[in-house]
């Protein structure tokens, strides 16, 4: 069995980050493994614009973005094992993987980073009716095949979902000359960025049919039509609302799931709301010495606060190794109260707060002039102002040392309203 002082598992944006920072914070022997063959995760695939605008105050593409960190990773002494698939993590941090060149190995650290990221929802996990045919894709498996593999999967499509992806394949589906029908989106608001809505629908004259879903698929062997109806406010077909697309390829965004089977497997306490691991202000989960950060943590819009999010992930790694476990007498839970849907992290000990700890958070409907509160039983420590709110942008907020010192009780609680700014 080898040993190390840092294992991180996953060599996307998370891992990447998590990793430079460990190594900025002077661990010198890091592992990092990564199942596919390339670091990058699912940077590689993406060619648009749009990354690096808060980390690097330019505008870079998916790969460009990757590439800084790759770049930077290189000056280290980091070792990286590409093609490298981890089996299973145990509670005294013994990590197991396999891979071409060594077979099945096995390695301990003083601390594991879990950065897997995530993965799509499929046709199966929605339950859409209809046959069996060919041309039915996710939105990013659609994006792998152009991309990376430089292949069309069709020339007329209808993309159910609106979620980040599915709006950006929209607009690379009609860059490649194929002719997007609709955008149908099940909510009675759209799942991705404004921005995305913007430049990847309206610039096209894409139609976005919000409220709406397809309730059936027609093709033998491969996709012929789809049907779209309207819903209630059950989310129900309405009978006699049926439109009829003629089409030879769906795609479907219709969600993320946080790659977390390893995550169970390890025994960490895991959060129904965000379908990730239950984490401290440190991104400490509750097996003492594994962090986790990034899209297995919580499903991001923006690759830049994953990779902010992983770099206090790999900070805190560090600081384990040194110091062992994280003292503290007292512990808040994070709670989400009303019209918010999840907050991260879960728990704060107040002690080891240091100046204070962002919240990540995100509301189930769309608000204009409004405002977030934090209370602590019936008193009301803290209020933010906002603009505008929707579901398909993460919000977050500070809370400073000196907030977390008034709560009273172990609870405080993160709302939204409307409110006049």
């Amino acid at each position: 069995m080898k040993e190390h002082q840092l294992t991180v598992i996953g060599g996307g944006p998370a891992g990447l980050s998590a990793a430079l920072s460990a190594w900025e914070a002077g661990v010198t022997d890091i592992l990092l493994l990564e199942r596919d063959r390339y670091l990058g995760g699912i940077l590689n695939q993406c060619v648009h614009n749009g990354f690096g605008l808060h980390r690097f105050q330019e505008e870079l593409t998916g790969p460009e973005y990757a590439g800084r960190f790759i770049d930077m990773l290189e000056s280290t002494a980091v070792q990286v094992k590409t093609d490298a698939m981890v089996l299973s993590v145990s509670p005294d941090r013994t990590v197991r993987y396999v891979s071409p060149d060594g077979g099945c190995q096995t390695v301990r650290s003083g601390a594991v980073v879990l950065a897997m990221g995530c993965r799509e929802r499929t046709r199966g996990a929605i339950s859409v009716p209809g046959t069996r045919c060919s041309g039915i894709l996710t939105a990013g498996a659609a994006q792998r095949f152009i991309n990376i593999e430089g292949k069309m999967v069709g020339r007329r499509a209808v993309i159910l979902g609106s979620g980040d992806i599915g709006l950006i394949m929209a607009r690379r589906m009609t860059l490649e000359g194929a002719k997007v029908l609709a955008c149908v989106e099940l909510m009675p608001y759209s799942g991705g960025l404004n921005r995305n809505i913007v430049q990847c629908l309206r610039d096209y004259d894409i139609p976005l049919l919000l409220s709406h879903t397809i309730t059936g698929i027609i093709g033998d062997r491969r996709l012929e039509k789809v049907v779209v109806s309207a819903v209630d406010g059950r989310r129900q077909p309405i009978p006699g609302t049926e439109q009829v697309f003629a089409c030879d390829t769906l795609l479907l965004s219709v969600g993320l799931l946080p790659e977390n089977e390893l995550t169970r497997a390890l025994g960490a306490e895991m959060d129904p709301r965000t379908n990730g691991a239950v984490v401290y202000e440190n991104m400490e989960t509750s097996i003492p010495g594994v962090f986790a950060c990034g899209n297995v943590l919580q499903v991001h819009d923006l690759v830049d606060f994953v990779s902010e999010e992983s770099s206090r992930a790999g900070a805190a790694a560090a600081a384990y190794i040194r110091s062992g476990e994280t003292p503290s007498r007292r512990t808040l839970a994070v709670e989400n109260g009303s019209a918010v849907t999840y907050t991260v992290p879960q728990r704060i000990r107040v002690e080891a707060a240091g100046k204070g700890v962002q919240v990540f958070f995100r509301v189930n409907r769309v608000f204009g002039k409004s405002a977030v509160t934090v209370t602590a039983g019936e008193k009301r420590i803290a209020r933010f102002k906002r603009e505008h709110m929707a579901p398909g942008e993460m919000e977050r907020i500070f809370l400073p040392e000196g907030l977390l010192a008034l709560a009273e009780g172990n609870v405080i609680t993160v709302s939204a309203e409307e409110a006049e700014v």
